[in-house]
């Protein structure tokens, strides 16, 4: 299958918006245990300027909406400018098609284009499929935070990858 990419529009975010919600019940993905609204993540939408810090839309070949990835701020210091965490969702249908590995070949190869130097992916150390595609790229384990999550009475850990790209 062959993907390609776009900068999202403000009406792609119902889009964005439901396929984050289609990985909330899983507690493998996301932090949030409820549903999220377009209302609420408009702020957020603006904050991924497309010449710092873009959201991009992936896409089949025929224009169908496979899943999307967005590059955001770490801490949101100026001296952090260089480092990016990168996020990655993709829809039920799309899921184990070869959508991840695009984002982060893409995200890896677009990552000086906007001065970044350094990629972070937050995943939970439960989520083994999410960790083991980082680890094919070479991420590696930079901070392992243990059971500072709480999903539903279960305590989970955080592994935060990282990358130098650059």
């Amino acid at each position: 299958m062959t993907f390609r990419h776009r900068l999202a529009t403000l009406e792609d975010l119902p889009t964005i918006v439901a396929i984050y919600n289609t990985t909330i019940a899983s507690r493998e993905v996301t932090a949030d245990t409820e549903p999220v609204s377009v209302e609420s993540r408009l702020q957020w939408y603006h904050d991924h300027t497309p010449d710092k810090r873009p959201l991009w839309i992936i896409e089949s070949e025929s224009g169908e909406t496979l899943g999307w990835m967005s590059y955001s701020n770490f801490y949101g210091r100026p001296a952090y400018s260089g480092t990016s965490e990168i996020s990655i969702y993709i829809a039920e249908a799309a899921r184990g098609q070869g959508v991840g590995r695009y984002c982060i070949e893409q995200a890896i190869a677009y990552a000086p284009q906007i001065k970044v130097h350094t990629l972070l992916g937050f995943i939970f150390g439960h989520n083994k499929p999410s960790l083991g595609l980082f680890a094919k790229f070479g991420f590696e384990t930079w901070a392992h935070l243990p059971k500072v999550a709480n999903l539903d009475g279960i305590e989970r850990d955080l592994i935060i990858l990282g990358k130098r790209v650059a």
